[in-house]
């Protein structure tokens, strides 16, 4: 059997047909899922609680870990999560649908959060990995290779200890953007700020983690 293929312009070469027809998949179900969605919004609108609770098994897993990445304590984590719904039921007249309702979900997520911390006089944040992306401090060591395998350990410890040091804006900032990789306009419009604070913001929290990675002790390579 001959597999069809389509020459594309401009010398891209042959695209097997059963490609196309995968790629034409991926994009429908995304298309669907999008339609559903907005559907589950229209209907939630309306009133139906129950277009709204499937709104809350699509976003309660993302909702939850934002968080728990940003007060570190489970069951704080989960109060936080129902607390967000709870206001996202009844502010859905206020969502503009201009922006990703998940972007919206995050928001509110995360400014609530935000306030949580102000309350707070000492926070202590437990993360699972260190900081991944392009800002991320590379730790590094000039230790024998034996004793690596302990030293990444700690080192994994001491990086979550660095990031309990910024204050709560610059952390969502940086947990929007490395770990659900917003761009910087969702940034701005979940944290109600500009693109320019956003950038400022990371910036910032950049230099204040390599400072404080240097006072203790770690070797940091940053990146420009």
């Amino acid at each position: 059997m001959v597999e069809k293929c389509s020459l594309q312009p401009g010398g891209g070469g042959c695209v097997k047909s059963g490609d196309t027809t995968m790629r034409d998949r991926s994009i429908r179900g995304r298309e669907n899922q999008v339609d559903q969605e907005q559907a589950w919004l229209d209907r939630a609108r309306d009133g139906s609680k129950e277009a709204f609770s499937r709104l809350v098994e699509a976003y309660q897993t993302p909702v939850y870990n934002l968080a728990y990445r940003m007060l570190g304590n489970r069951g704080e984590a989960e109060e936080a999560a129902q607390e967000t719904f709870l206001r996202a039921y009844t502010q859905l007249h206020r969502y503009n649908p201009a922006f990703k309702f998940s972007t919206w979900m995050l928001s509110i997520a995360s400014n609530h959060c935000i306030d949580i911390l102000r309350k707070r006089r000492i926070t202590w944040l437990s993360l699972d990995e260190p900081l991944p992306g392009e800002y991320a401090p590379q730790l590094s060591s000039n230790r024998p290779d034996p004793e690596r395998a302990t030293e990444d350990a700690e080192t994994e410890r001491q990086v979550r200890a660095l990031l309990d040091e910024l204050q709560p804006d610059y952390r969502a900032a940086v947990i929007l953007r490395y770990w659900y990789e917003l761009p910087y306009d969702e940034i701005a419009s979940a944290m109600d700020t500009t693109v320019s604070a956003v950038k400022s913001r990371l910036f910032r929290a950049r230099k204040m983690l390599a400072v404080a990675a240097q006072e203790a002790g770690l070797a940091v390579a940053e990146s420009v």
